[in-house]
């Protein structure tokens, strides 16, 4: 029986971090996965040689016992006293996601390699110790769904094409960009008999004119002519939930900031709720203006300046 290189078989150093071997393991266990390469007897086997890679070096303990192993391979393969005849009775697995969990015999109807269970079969990590050896849990998906703000604040859905079938999937009002979604049971499918893998859906907000989100606050900017400004009035700001009528009140200053309680995006999950929206003032000069409008200004200007001296 051949040892066998878990390092060279997931293409990375002894060296490298857990983090380095989910990474390489990740990579390859998609790209070889049987789903994606039906009645590929070759990525079938690499497919198992590199979830037993997987199960030896992503699990810390596994890993330090190999690492002797490997100094020792040909003591431990004579019987010597080095691994107890071939034995490890070491901790249970190490909980990483899309790895295989159960009793090596039950992997793809043959079980892990010779040399895994010589060295590994009766580990009590791969659920024998409870009565009885748990299946492969299915790995787990992770895909991207844009949608708009104005989605975002009434909820929507999207039609997602997973293992060859089209799952709806809808967001509730509020959702935020980043969030996750987790549908449980809708990732790859288990062998021998487990339990299917989730899929994560990570929702990406794209950007919506003039409307900054932070939080459940939404952040606008609005532009006022200086007499509307000046004398005050009424005008029409949008919002995600229509168009409303804004009362400027008279002296609004340049970056005077309005406030419109409920006006936000709906709190998620809780829809009575709702952040608020908040207006910044843009006072926008008058140009182009005749030799009459200018003398009125002029002599505004100079009425300003006498009552500010009288004050």
């Amino acid at each position: 029986m051949d040892y066998k290189d878990y390092y060279k078989i997931l293409g990375i150093d002894k060296s490298a971090s857990q983090a380095d071997i989910k990474k390489a393991y990740r990579a390859l266990a998609k790209k070889y996965h049987p789903d994606k390469n039906k009645g590929n007897a070759d990525a079938e086997d690499k497919f198992k040689d590199i979830s037993e890679a997987y199960e030896v070096l992503g699990d810390e303990t596994k890993r330090k016992q190999y690492d002797q192993l490997g100094a020792n391979w040909r003591q431990f393969q004579q019987g010597g006293n080095g691994f107890g005849g071939g034995q490890y009775y070491g901790q249970p697995g190490g909980g990483f996601e899309g790895h295989f969990q159960g009793d090596p015999n039950d992997m793809f109807g043959g079980g892990f390699s010779d040399f895994f269970k010589q060295f590994f079969g009766s580990a009590a990590g791969f659920g024998q110790g409870n009565g009885g050896a748990r299946a492969a849990r299915g790995q787990d998906y992770e895909t991207e769904m844009q949608i708009t703000l104005l989605e975002a604040y009434t909820g929507t859905s999207r039609l997602i094409s997973v293992n060859n079938q089209q799952l709806r999937i809808t967001t509730k009002p509020g959702v935020a960009n980043g969030q996750t979604l987790r549908i449980k049971g809708k990732g790859a499918p288990a062998m021998g008999g487990g339990v299917n893998g989730d899929l994560y859906i990570k929702v990406l907000v794209q950007p919506y004119p003039n409307l900054e989100r932070k939080g459940d606050d939404l952040y606008a900017s609005l532009s006022v002519d200086m007499f509307t400004a000046i004398l005050g009035g009424d005008t029409q700001v949008n919002t995600l939930s229509g168009q409303l009528k804004l009362k400027i009140p008279a002296g609004t200053q340049n970056g005077k900031t309005l406030r419109l309680k409920r006006k936000g995006m709906p709190v998620y999950g809780k829809p009575d709720q709702y952040g608020d929206l908040y207006v910044t003032i843009s006072v926008v000069l008058p140009i182009n203006l005749t030799d009459e409008e200018k003398g009125l200004l002029h002599k505004l200007r100079e009425m300003h300046q006498v009552k500010t001296a009288q004050v």
